[in-house]
């Protein structure tokens, strides 16, 4: 009369024991595929782009900037990478220095600081521009972040006196902090009609292809200056 009721109870409890011995695995498995994905962020070396309009993709559809098209050809050749969009169009490196502390992430493993255009364009003093970008660095090498530093050329309108000044700055303060140099961040794209927006000055998306292409062999050698510190 008795077993009936006990054996229904046994059911019971074996039927509601499974759901929950299934739902532990489950957790386990989610778990495992978090800690996974939390491995793989850490292996992503992230690279972020301070910079002007340059960076910033003036004048581009979504996807055509310096930033979007440099991860996409560092991930076709093989690198783990993020390239984070720091740009800022009309900035200076003033504005830089000052956005510097509050653009990086935790996450931030490199830096390519591509500023001075809108200096040179303006005519501010090639003595501001010098300290700025050396409070850049002095601010990055104190993180250990190591950074690739593409130098700018003053328009031939800013006169030979102030080229003389401007031009050799990123070349000096590059030796002085030991970063990775590109001597001209524009070159091989300035001054062509092709590769520019009307306004002479922007590169259109073909202009950073070519800038992507030839930038490329330095940002693998920043991103092997992050793999030495790991």
């Amino acid at each position: 009369m008795h077993q009936a009721p006990r054996t229904r109870s046994i059911v019971k409890n074996r039927a509601s024991a499974f759901p929950r011995r299934t739902l532990v695995w489950l957790m386990a498995g989610l778990a495992a595929l978090a800690l996974a994905s939390q491995t793989a962020r850490a292996d992503t070396v992230t690279i972020m782009a301070l910079g002007d309009s340059l960076t910033a993709g003036f004048g581009l559809a979504p996807g055509d900037g310096f930033p979007a098209q440099l991860e996409q050809a560092l991930l076709d050749a093989g690198y783990d990478v993020e390239v984070i969009d720091a740009g800022v169009s009309g900035d200076t490196t003033t504005g830089g220095l000052a956005r510097l502390d509050w653009a990086l992430t935790p996450q931030t493993d490199a830096v390519i600081v591509e500023l001075g255009g809108n200096d040179a364009l303006r005519g501010i003093d090639p003595s501001v521009t010098e300290q700025s970008l050396d409070g850049i660095l002095a601010s990055l090498q104190d993180r250990d972040l190591p950074t690739l530093l593409p130098g700018m050329l003053a328009p031939p309108n800013m006169g030979a006196a102030y080229g003389e000044r401007f031009n050799p700055i990123y070349g000096r303060l590059a030796e002085q902090y030991e970063t990775v140099f590109y001597p001209f961040f524009l070159d091989g794209v300035a001054a062509e009609p092709d590769l520019n927006l009307p306004d002479g000055i922007h590169p259109t998306a073909e202009g950073i292809g070519l800038i992507v292409k030839r930038i490329l062999p330095y940002v693998e050698d920043l991103i092997s200056r992050v793999e030495t510190q790991s």
